[in-house]
């Protein structure tokens, strides 16, 4: 009974003991309590596959009421916004460019041969096959109103992903988070273990200055930043037949922009952590929100207009747009200089700040 009750009181100092060590470091606190509820609201109005605002590029040959009917029945349900264009040719051209979702062509004498063609983006599977399908169903429903005329035929393809292979979608999305977790925990790990054993202060009173000491900390993770980008494109276009139709000195290039914000990001979290646990933590922190804002899944434009607001600030969005453009739509940097533009900027923007903390 005696030996019980010793152990019941080993017991409950240990348990004192864990629960005050755990409480009493105010980053702790706060990583227990905040980071849970940002990624619970940001799951709850962020995770949607729903489509609210897509646009829609209008080519109509036939300007009947029927057709005219049509086109009001989609624009009452809220979710699309009607761009009338008077060819195929500047309808392709917006779709090219990403101004639009998909492509809604009324072919002449619609009232007496209805017959329209839908176009989607497939670079973006999960939001064309949404797309297309509830096009397709306000279609039908128009055409259940009216008495006497032929069946509507519909007639969709998608663009950039005919088959709508959501492998294709996911894979370059897939290969940008790699890159940013591996490259931001490596540099923050790196920096904090120099502190953690002691010899961070060692460095710092050398003749070796503070921005040369940074530098020679990212070069090597810079390295493996690109040899992750060639290896994970390798797996991705000869394992998972995903097609690559850029070039791949763009790839490298808009990934070595990656990599500016990765390792500015990891050397900023480095000055907040003393051990490696809590660079951990912190980077889990950080990590959550930037993927459910990046776009991988979870359309942008489909968020709260706060949380569209605060993507702007996470440079996984921008690369992820370069990426998936490089893969799937053939495109280069030259289309892409406010997403580049802004990778710069947030990435010295966070190095400027990790020199400054930097003790």
């Amino acid at each position: 009974m005696r030996r019980a009750a010793m152990a019941a009181g080993r017991l409950r100092a240990l348990l004192a003991k864990e629960f005050l060590q755990l409480l009493r470091d105010p980053r702790m606190r706060f990583v227990l309590v905040v980071p849970p509820l940002i990624q619970l609201l940001l799951f709850g109005y962020a995770a949607t596959f729903d489509v609210r605002h897509a646009d829609v590029a209008v080519v109509s040959h036939d300007d009947g009421q029927d057709s005219r009917d049509l086109l009001a029945a989609i624009g009452a349900t809220g979710h699309y916004t009607l761009r009338m264009l008077p060819d195929m040719r500047r309808a392709s051209a917006a779709i090219d460019q990403g101004d639009v979702r998909v492509i809604l062509q009324i072919a002449a004498h619609y009232s007496a041969h209805p017959a329209l063609q839908i176009i989607a983006d497939g670079s973006d599977p999960n939001s064309a096959q949404l797309i297309a399908s509830e096009l397709a169903r306000i279609v039908q429903q128009a055409a259940a109103t009216r008495s006497g005329v032929p069946a509507i035929t519909v007639q969709e393809r998608a663009w950039f992903n005919p088959n709508l292979e959501d492998r294709w979608f996911f894979v370059p999305g897939i290969m940008a988070n790699v890159i940013f977790i591996s490259t931001m925990m490596l540099t923050a790990m790196m920096i904090v273990r120099e502190r953690e054993f002691g010899t961070l202060e060692r460095l710092l009173v050398t003749p070796v200055a503070r921005l040369e000491f940074l530098i020679g900390k990212m070069i090597p993770v810079a390295c493996v930043g690109l040899f992750d980008a060639l290896l994970v494109t390798a797996v991705a276009v000869l394992w998972f037949e995903v097609p690559f139709r850029g070039s791949l000195a763009a790839l490298m290039a808009s990934t070595l922009v990656l990599l500016v914000s990765t390792q500015g990001l990891g050397l900023l979290l480095s000055t907040f952590s003393t051990t490696q646990q809590q660079a951990m933590l912190s980077a889990t922190f950080v990590i959550m929100p930037m993927f459910i804002l990046s776009g991988f899944a979870f359309p942008i434009r489909n968020m709260p207009a706060i949380l569209q607001w605060l993507s702007t600030v996470n440079p996984l969005r921008y690369y992820l747009v370069i990426n998936r453009d490089l893969f799937l739509q053939g495109g280069g940097l030259v289309e892409h200089p406010f997403e580049l533009a802004m990778m710069l900027v947030l990435g010295f923007s966070a190095l400027a700040l990790s020199v400054l903390r930097l003790r």
